[in-house]
């Protein structure tokens, strides 16, 4: 059995703390959540299960089963049904994401009580790039 130290969830979450509250940094999240092994659902297909909005598909990853089934339940699952899903590192997701044609974020725990998005790099029309992935 994996240990919440040894799959970098602590970690996750301490960063996730810290950058909410205003003393994070954007380069230790990223390389914390890269460290991290996550709960990612898959869809019937046993594809990544991912959320569009504004344009970006963003894929759905949880630091635990709690938010991942309140958060496919408030998506309109029946409760009690059997659900897959995959515990991946985040270095696999985020070179997933920025290896994708269309812009594609992720998304920590999404309906939780403590959100986190990690957005694609995007270019605007006068060059500004913006985003983390």
């Amino acid at each position: 059995m994996v240990t919440d130290t040894e799959d970098g969830l602590a970690a996750l979450r301490s960063e996730i703390a810290a950058f909410r509250a205003g003393f994070g940094h954007p380069d230790l999240l990223l390389s914390t959540f890269r460290a991290a092994a996550v709960l990612v659902p898959l869809t019937a297909e046993d594809r990544l299960y991912t959320s569009r909005y504004a344009g970006i598909a963003w894929i759905c990853v949880f630091t635990a089963v709690r938010p991942l089934a309140a958060y496919l339940n408030a998506r309109g699952t029946t409760p009690g049904a059997e659900h897959h899903f995959h515990t991946l590192r985040g270095h696999r997701l985020t070179d997933y994401a920025t290896a994708q044609p269309d812009p594609t974020g992720i998304v920590i725990d999404p309906g939780g009580d403590t959100p986190l998005a990690l957005p694609p790099r995007i270019t605007d029309a006068d060059g500004n790039t913006v985003g983390v992935l």
